[in-house]
């Protein structure tokens, strides 16, 4: 279980996981030793999957984002595992769903231009068979973040330092 004080360590690696664990055990109120246990308790567990730098799309030629709708009438184990295969071939999509609802499936794509972006859907309808796509470009990012909300974990009471 995650206390309070786990809740903040995850709140500051969130914000930025280069804060040295020193730093984090003091605004935690932590020396370092314990505070660190708690941080590798939690990569253990798997709350902590991994730590990356986030990029800034345009420095990187990534600037266009489009949201790719996929229908398909292809509903067995086979062919989504197939279909997931395929979509781990491209680097351009960052993000990759299974949906409720009309759609399918929903990926996020990265690319630097509207060229880039139909040569991905030509390579992506080459490789795997698909019913309906289409495809919104984002105008403008108003709000991203990769920060979870904290607030919905169930509160336990404090952990001793661990030490």
């Amino acid at each position: 279980m995650i206390d309070r004080i786990d809740r903040r360590i995850l709140s500051i690696l969130q914000e930025d996981s280069t804060v040295p664990v020193a730093e984090i055990g003091r605004r935690v109120g932590l020396s370092t030793t314990p505070c660190w246990r708690r941080i590798q308790k939690m990569e253990e567990d798997g709350v902590i999957t991994r730590r990356v730098a986030v990029l800034d799309p345009k420095k990187v030629n990534a600037k266009v984002t489009a949201f790719v709708a996929i229908t398909t009438n292809q509903h067995t184990d086979d062919w989504l595992r197939k279909f997931a295969d395929v979509i781990r071939e491209f680097p351009e999509v960052v993000e990759f769903y299974r949906m409720a609802g009309q759609v399918d499936y929903l990926l996020r794509v990265a690319v630097p231009d509207i060229d880039a972006y139909d040569d991905f859907y030509k390579r992506l309808i080459a490789k795997v068979d698909i019913a309906d796509v289409s495809t919104t470009f984002a105008m403008e990012q108003i709000k991203y973040t990769t920060e979870l909300p904290l607030s919905y974990i169930i509160a336990e009471k404090p952990k001793a330092n661990m030490s």
